[in-house]
């Protein structure tokens, strides 16, 4: 099972209004890197602090965004499972799957988190992968 990590700078950026969480807002996306391009916490910040591997072959790294409600206090987004697959070619080597904001220009792409899958994956044509992102508990919640 893929571990779930969260940007530190995700925190600020949601309290300085950067990220529209709202069900039709702001689009997320799926970023892939590989095994030697670890994301960090502390030190990433947006999508061109990373490096990417190419995406050559793969489906549509767009997420929906299933719900973003507050109940009680408790703010939850839920996204929509996301399944990439392999078309025409093989997929290069990748170990961490990472949720970023393509929407916002200032900053441009800020990171949200990272799934972080252990050991490299690779995908062969017609292979598919998908990224549960937890139903019942959603992809995070704030209290």
């Amino acid at each position: 099972m893929a571990t779930y990590n969260k940007f530190n700078q995700f925190v600020e950026d949601v309290a300085h209004g950067v990220h529209n969480l709202a069900t039709g807002g702001d689009q997320l996306v799926v970023a892939l890197t590989a095994t030697g391009s670890a994301p960090s916490a502390t030190g990433d910040a947006v999508l061109a602090d990373l490096t990417q591997i190419a995406y050559t072959n793969l489906s549509s790294r767009n997420i929906t965004t299933s719900a973003s409600v507050e109940t009680g206090g408790t703010y939850k987004l839920t996204l929509t499972d996301l399944t990439l697959t392999a078309t025409g070619g093989n997929v290069a080597a990748f170990r961490y799957v990472v949720v970023y904001n393509d929407t916002p220009t200032s900053p441009a792409d800020p990171l949200i988190a990272w799934y972080d899958y252990g050991s490299a994956l690779t995908l062969a044509t017609g292979e598919t992968l998908t990224i549960d992102f937890d139903d019942s508990n959603g992809f995070f919640t704030i209290t």
